[in-house]
């Protein structure tokens, strides 16, 4: 799967990204980020990419030309029947949420990505590029690219390749329904603090009811709210 990011920090991308799972995904083929640096299409002498807002305000507003002539760039080297959403990471958006990552894993050959900065984005860019909007929490950030970066990061797992066992990601918390059961390792014993004896018994259906009853209960304590999504589902 290709993913494309548009954004004013394409360095601050590429450490996020580059590394561990996902860093050894990019260099197996298994999907391919590709940062593009949006003030790279300013028409302005010193690259600005942003003004004033128009009714006054603080702040200044990301501009619609370079936006829109990085978009088209982004097109132009893209395979022209991928199928392909465009988000604008936006708190004024729907919740990015794990049913998100799995529809766009399952559906999408690319996903293209608008990072926000300073007081926004213009509208006019936003309607031009056709973006959804979409927000991965109730929370304000300084910038696009950290949320970017989760979305590529729970998106990529998904895909056929990238992690070694679909058990990786089938049984995780919230990814099953439920929260995921307590992990240990060695040793059996730290600071007095000992491994539960069932999963030092070798006994699998032992340990598989084991996990299970623990997973609901922290789900009920914690995360009430997900037992009902998950006799929905």
């Amino acid at each position: 799967m290709r993913f494309d990011i548009l954004t004013l920090f394409p360095e601050m991308i590429d450490r996020i990204l580059g590394e561990s799972i996902l860093g050894r995904a990019q260099k197996a083929g298994h999907i391919a980020v590709h940062c593009h640096q949006i003030r790279d299409f300013s028409e302005n002498k010193h690259g600005h990419v942003d003004d004033t807002p128009y009714g006054g305000g603080a702040g200044m507003v990301m501009a619609p030309g370079p936006i829109c002539r990085c978009f088209d760039a982004v097109l132009r080297e893209s395979d022209p029947d991928a199928r392909r959403r465009v988000l604008y990471l936006s708190p004024r958006g729907p919740l990015f949420t794990q049913d998100s990552a799995r529809g766009f894993a399952q559906s999408l050959d690319q996903l293209i990505l608008l990072c926000g900065h300073y007081e926004g984005v213009d509208q006019r860019a936003i309607d031009e590029i056709g973006a959804e909007e979409i927000s991965v929490g109730d929370y304000v950030l300084t910038g696009g690219e950290l949320p970017a970066c989760l979305v590529v990061d729970a998106v990529s797992r998904l895909l056929p390749g990238v992690l070694a066992d679909p058990v990786c990601y089938e049984e995780e918390s919230i990814a099953s329904g439920l929260l995921e059961y307590p992990q240990y390792t060695r040793p059996p014993v730290f600071r007095g603090r000992e491994v539960p004896p069932v999963l030092l018994s070798g006994h699998h259906e032992n340990i598989r009811k084991w996990r299970e009853e623990q997973a609901l209960a922290l789900t009920r304590a914690r995360r009430p709210d997900l037992l009902g999504k998950s006799r929905e589902s």
